[in-house]
C-alpha cells in the first residue's frame, strides 16, 4: 500500500511539473525543444493519412451500407466480436415481392408470367450487391479499419510518450540553467548543478530514443500507402465486376421482355395501340420522356381492318429527311415496323398526323416505323 501510494505520489508530481512546463511553453515563458524537420514532416504526413484514411471509410461505409441503424447494429456486433447476421438486399426483396404477387395474379396470365421473369432477374441483382457488399468489406473496409484501430492507435501512444519525453527533457534543461545561475551566487550550489545536469543527460538519452522509435513508425505510414492503394485497386475490381454483372442482367432481362407479347394492348381504346420499347436515352429528342409509346389512329392515315399499320397507307408527303444513329437493338413487333441494330445509321422522317412517338426509318430498301427513344437524331 505504501508503495502505490509512494507511485501515485510520485505520478502526480511528474504530471503537474509536465503541466506546469507545457503552460509556460504556451505562455511564452518557457523554452521549447523543437523536433527535427524530417521527424516533423513525417507527423505532418501521419496526421495526414488519419484524417483521409477516417473520412473515406465513414463514407464507404455510407455507400455501402446507407441504413444508419444498420451500421450501428453491425458496429455491436464488431465490438462484441460476432457474427454480423446476414441481411436481405432490397432487390431480393423486391424479387421475392414480386413472386409472390405473380402466385396470386396466376403464373400463366401475362402479368404473372412477366412478373416472375422480373422478378427473378431483381433477385440476380440483389445476389450481386450482396456479394459486392461482402467483396467491399473484407477487400477494402477492413484494411482501413485496421490502420484506423490498430497502427494509428500504436503511433498514437508513441507520440504521447515522445511529447512527455521532451516535455521532461525541458524541464530538466530549466533546472540545470536555474542551478547554474545560483552557482554564480554562492559555490554551495555546485553539487545542484552536477545533479541537474546528470538528470538532463537521461532525459536526452530518453528523449533520443522516443525519438527514434516514433521515427520508424511514421515511416512505416509508406507501407500503409502502398496496402491501401492495393486495397483501392480491389475496391473498383469489386465495383466494376458488380456493374458489369447489373448491367449483364438488364440486358438479359430486356430480351426476355422483348419476347412477350403486347397483350395488354387489348384492354386498351380499340383505337390505340400499345407499344413499351425499353430503354429511354437522354440523347433522344427533347420532350420525349414516356417509356411507353401509344400508336394513335388519326386523321389522314389508312389502317387495315384487322391489321396493323402499313407504311405503304401513308397517303401524305414525308418531310423532315434527316440521319439518325441507332442506340439499342429493336426487333419490329409486325410488318409495318422497322427492326434496328444499335449503333447502324439510318434515314428518317416524318409524315403528318403520324404519331409524335414514332418516325419512318429507311434502311436500303427497307421501310418501316421506329421509335424515337431508339435513335439520336443527327443534325
Amino acid at each position: 500500500m505504501d508503495f502505490n501510494l509512494k507511485k501515485l505520489t510520485s505520478d502526480a508530481g511528474v504530471f503537474f511539473t509536465r503541466a506546469v512546463q507545457f503552460t509556460e511553453e504556451k505562455l511564452g515563458s518557457a523554452e521549447k525543444t523543437e523536433l527535427d524537420t524530417h521527424l516533423e514532416n513525417l507527423i505532418a504526413r501521419a496526421d495526414c493519412t488519419k484524417n483521409w484514411t477516417e473520412k473515406i471509410f465513414r463514407q464507404t461505409e455510407v455507400l455501402l451500407q446507407p441504413n444508419p441503424s444498420a451500421r450501428i447494429e453491425e458496429f455491436f456486433y464488431e465490438k462484441l466480436d460476432k457474427k454480423i447476421p446476414s441481411r436481405t438486399t432490397n432487390g431480393e426483396l423486391l424479387g421475392q415481392y414480386m413472386l409472390d404477387a405473380a402466385k396470386d395474379f396466376g403464373p400463366g396470365t401475362p402479368y404473372g408470367s412477366t412478373l416472375i421473369t422480373v422478378g427473378e432477374y431483381q433477385s440476380r441483382l440483389g445476389g450481386a450487391e450482396r456479394e459486392f457488399l461482402q467483396t467491399s468489406a473484407i477487400n477494402f473496409l477492413t484494411p482501413l479499419r485496421n490502420f484506423l484501430e490498430g497502427d494509428w492507435r500504436t503511433i498514437s501512444k508513441e507520440r504521447r510518450l515522445l511529447e512527455n519525453r521532451r516535455l521532461d527533457l525541458d524541464i530538466c534543461k530549466a533546472r540545470v540553467k536555474k542551478a547554474k545561475q545560483a552557482e554564480a551566487k554562492a559555490a554551495l550550489w555546485s553539487e545542484e548543478v552536477d545533479k541537474a545536469e546528470q538528470e538532463l543527460r537521461v532525459a536526452q538519452t530518453e528523449f533520443d530514443r522516443q525519438a527514434e522509435v516514433t521515427r520508424l513508425l511514421l515511416e512505416g505510414i509508406s507501407s500503409t500507402h502502398v496496402n491501401h492503394l492495393r486495397c483501392l485497386h480491389e475496391f473498383v475490381e469489386a465495383q466494376a465486376t458488380y456493374y458489369a454483372q447489373c448491367h449483364q442482367y438488364m440486358q438479359e432481362l430486356q430480351k426476355e421482355l422483348s419476347r412477350y407479347p403486347n397483350s395488354f394492348a387489348s384492354n386498351a381504346n380499340p383505337s390505340t395501340s400499345a407499344t413499351c420499347p425499353s430503354p429511354v436515352s437522354s440523347a433522344t429528342l427533347p420532350g420525349v420522356s414516356p417509356p411507353c409509346l401509344a400508336s394513335t389512329s388519326t386523321p389522314g392515315i389508312a389502317r387495315e381492318p384487322s391489321g396493323p399499320l402499313k407504311i405503304q397507307d401513308v397517303q401524305q408527303p414525308s418531310t423532315g429527311h434527316r440521319k439518325a444513329k441507332v442506340l439499342y437493338d429493336y426487333d419490329a413487333h409486325d410488318t409495318s415496323e422497322l427492326s434496328l441494330l444499335a449503333d447502324e445509321l439510318i434515314t428518317v422522317y416524318t409524315v403528318p398526323g403520324m404519331d409524335p412517338d414514332w418516325l419512318v426509318g429507311e434502311r436500303g430498301n427497307q421501310k418501316g416505323k421506329v421509335p424515337v427513344t431508339y435513335l439520336e437524331l443527327l443534325s
